[in-house]
Order: C-alpha cells, then sequence, then structure tokens
C-alpha cells in the first residue's frame, strides 16, 4: 500500500548523470511546485525525496542505489521515488530498497507530479510565478533532444532513451524566454545527441541562430557533440560572443582499432580534424572530452595510442572512464576483457595526464581579463565560469549571485583559478 503523504508536501529532488537529466529534474522541479509542492535541498526537511538515476556504469548504478538508502536512513518517514535510466533498465532492482514507493523511467518521469498528486492530495498552484521554485544551478539546463540509435557497443543509453525526438524551435525559444525573465544569466542546450537536432526543417545551426535572434539570454552553451557535428557553418555562429566558447566531443578512445571496437562513426583523424576547426576559428575554446580505459580487447599499446593523443590534443578537461560492463550491450559479451587491475593503473594514468592538461589550459589565461558568471558562495568565497569554462574564484563583500563581471585572472587555485573583479 502506498505511503500517504501530507498535502503541501517538501520535496528534494537530487540528479545523478549527464546534463539531460538536470534539465529534466528541473522541468520536473517547475512541475512539482506548480502542483503545490515546497522545495527543498535538505533531505531531513522533506516528505519525498525524488532521485533522477543514471545508469552509464555500474558505479552509476551503485550511487543511485547508495543516495536512496541514506536517504532512508536521514529520514526514515521520507517517501523515495527513483525516476530516470536506472529505474527505465532495471525498476525491479530499485523497487527492493526499503522505502521506495515509486519507481518510474523515463518514458514516465514527467508524469511524476501527477502521480504524488493523487498520494499526497497537494492543490494545484495557478498563482505560481516563473521561478519561484528551488533553483538547482544560476544557470538552466534546457532539453531540446532527446534518444539515440547509435548503439556503441558499450553504451546503454539507446536502450533507456529508446525514443527518438527534437523540440520544436518555438517551445525551446519560450522557455529560455521565462528563463530570462527570471532572471537565469546562461542557459545550456542538453539533449542525449543534440548534434542531431531535427524538427520542421531545422537543424542545430538554425536553431541556435533562432535562440540567438529571438531571447535575450546572455550566455548560450551547448552539452555534447560529436566530431561529425562539427562544420564550419556552425563554428561560425560562435562569432557571436553570447555563444559560450566551450565545445565537449566525446572522443573515448585515440586508437582507431578501439574506435572500431566500440562502433564509435569516426576516426581519430576525423577528431583531429573538427579539433582543428574549432581551434582555427576560436583559439580561446575550451575542449573538453571522455576518454573509456579498459574496453574489451585494448592492448597496452592501443592506450598508449589514447594517451598520446590526449597528451597532444591538450583538453581543458577530459573525464575518464573505466570501462563498465552493460546489460544487453555488445560490449558486454565480448572475449578478452581486460582486468580491473589493468583498468585502475590505465585509470591512474589518463587521470594524471587530465590533470596536468587542464592546468596547462588554465595557466593560458593567467593575466587574462575575462567575463564570469558567478554560481555561488562558499566560506565567503564565491566561484563561477567563464565562458571557456574556466571556474574563477574570489572573494568580496558584494552580492555576485547571477551576476555577470570582469575579472582579472591571477593565479593557479585549487581546480581554477583565483580572479579579482
Amino acid at each position: 500500500m502506498t505511503k500517504k503523504v501530507k498535502s503541501k508536501s517538501a520535496v528534494a529532488i537530487e540528479t545523478l548523470g549527464c546534463k539531460l537529466n538536470q534539465a529534466e529534474s528541473e522541468k520536473l522541479a517547475e512541475g512539482l511546485a506548480k502542483a503545490g509542492y515546497r522545495l527543498v535541498s535538505d533531505i531531513k526537511e522533506a516528505d519525498i525525496y525524488i532521485l533522477n538515476t543514471c545508469t552509464v556504469t555500474h558505479i552509476a548504478d551503485r550511487k543511485s542505489r547508495q543516495r536512496l538508502r541514506m536517504a532512508q536512513r536521514q529520514n526514515p518517514k521520507i517517501l523515495l521515488a527513483a525516476i530516470g535510466c536506472y529505474a527505465q533498465r532495471a525498476g525491479d532492482e530499485l523497487a527492493e530498497i526499503g522505502g521506495v514507493k515509486l519507481v518510474l523511467g523515463n518514458d514516465e518521469k514527467m508524469e511524476l507530479p501527477k502521480l504524488l498528486k493523487n498520494i499526497t492530495g497537494a492543490t494545484e498552484n495557478e498563482g505560481l510565478k516563473q521561478g519561484h521554485y528551488y533553483a538547482f544551478r544560476s544557470r538552466a539546463f534546457i532539453k531540446a533532444q532527446d534518444g539515440c540509435s547509435n548503439f556503441c557497443a558499450y553504451c546503454i543509453v539507446p536502450l533507456v532513451r529508446k525514443r527518438q525526438y527534437s523540440l520544436p524551435a518555438e517551445q525551446i525559444v519560450a522557455e529560455i524566454r521565462q528563463k530570462v525573465e527570471a532572471g537565469y544569466q546562461e542557459v545550456v542546450l542538453t539533449g542525449t545527441e543534440i548534434g542531431s537536432y531535427s524538427h520542421n526543417g531545422l537543424n542545430l545551426k538554425d536553431l541556435l541562430q533562432k535562440v540567438l535572434d529571438e531571447t535575450e539570454i546572455e550566455r548560450l552553451r551547448l552539452s555534447s557533440l560529436q566530431p561529425n557535428h562539427i562544420t564550419s557553418g556552425l563554428i561560425g555562429l560562435w562569432q557571436n560572443p553570447r555563444l559560450c566558447r566551450h565545445f565537449h566531443l566525446s572522443l573515448q578512445s585515440g586508437s582507431d582499432a578501439v574506435l572500431q571496437g566500440m562502433r564509435r562513426r569516426y576516426s581519430v583523424k576525423d577528431y583531429e580534424k573538427a579539433l582543428s576547426l574549432i581551434r582555427s576559428q576560436l583559439p580561446d575554446a575550451a575542449l573538453t572530452t571522455d576518454i573509456i580505459v579498459g574496453f574489451p580487447g585494448e592492448n597496452e599499446a592501443e592506450f598508449e595510442e589514447s594517451h598520446d593523443f590526449c597528451r597532444k590534443a591538450g583538453f581543458a578537461r577530459i573525464h575518464v572512464f573505466s570501462y563498465s560492463v552493460r546489460p544487453g550491450t555488445a560490449a558486454a559479451g565480448m572475449p578478452a576483457q581486460v582486468s580491473s587491475e589493468v583498468k585502475k593503473q590505465r585509470s591512474r594514468k589518463m587521470l594524471a595526464l587530465a590533470e596536468e592538461s587542464a592546468e596547462g589550459f588554465r595557466r593560458r589565461f593567467l593575466g587574462r581579463t575575462m567575463t564570469v558568471l558567478w554560481e555561488q558562495k562558499k566560506r565567503n568565497i564565491w566561484e563561477g565560469l567563464t565562458g571557456n569554462y574556466i571556474r574563477v574564484y574570489t572573494r568580496t563583500k558584494e552580492d555576485l549571485t547571477s551576476r555577470i563581471t570582469e575579472v582579472n585572472l591571477k593565479e593557479l587555485y585549487k581546480d581554477g583559478v583565483w580572479g579579482k573583479i
């Protein structure tokens, strides 16, 4: 029997995984607030805890289970709802966790406000104004596209986000206008495969141009792209300073043999061309990437190829993942699985390169004056991001919340740089 929760319930939402999950969580938060719920950040204050799960690796699965169990320990009376990709793939596993009363996959999770209303009896709040709900970040994430049919050998995403579609450009523009009205300075357009955006004859380039022409958003950022999405026409739009000079291009491996085994649809040369095209027009752009180490059959020479490629590429940030067996994917049944110890060794080496590469990128900008969108204040120190994704810290008595200011970048500090306004 489903647990009854009082009307006007307090809801805490936590998100694991990708920017698309973050966009969907923000949309849920808005829907819940309009339905009469009170959004809180502290689990101990909540009547309902919603976890938007990720299942891209076994570690993501484990984090999801741990977060749900921790929420129940912190607040034994709380109603737990597990939604998202892990719930889509193996909802029965999450349903077995104590306190979990709702398990909704990607096909159902946006119906959560209606389903909770049947449990809590919450009253629709017609008077709620845009932005009067719990803000997860200083920037807004907006979903433009969903679904993927590439079926890379290692990837679970096409199995948990099967339906491919793009949202109407008019709807996206309207959402961005609402965010501007609510005080947001930056929007991140996201999707499973946002580079494949297509709706009523409009592609990604057309969508970006429409957003720039029809909204007043100060900064516009894109989530992950594939090398084949990078064209001179698309990159030409970045002459507009409102587009953030940051490109996340998934690499996964710098070895052609491994890329073929992964069923990636590009070669190392294709990737190099994409990097060169961006850098020829936007030399200050941050180029970030994902790397998988220990893919089945990856030998030492192929790993070194990947490591050397990343070293020469000079990425601003490298997200390193050890290959994780995902049920139902082609790679799960491949022979020559790499041992855990070898994956750990390769991961450590790649992570060391990632740190060195990121520091080298940040160092290039010391002494420069750049614009920063300030996000939050911790222990009297403000932090925010430049357009090209450098984290900046400063100390001031001013309230910098969601403000964009010019900052002189003084010295390396933690994972970013220390700046002076």
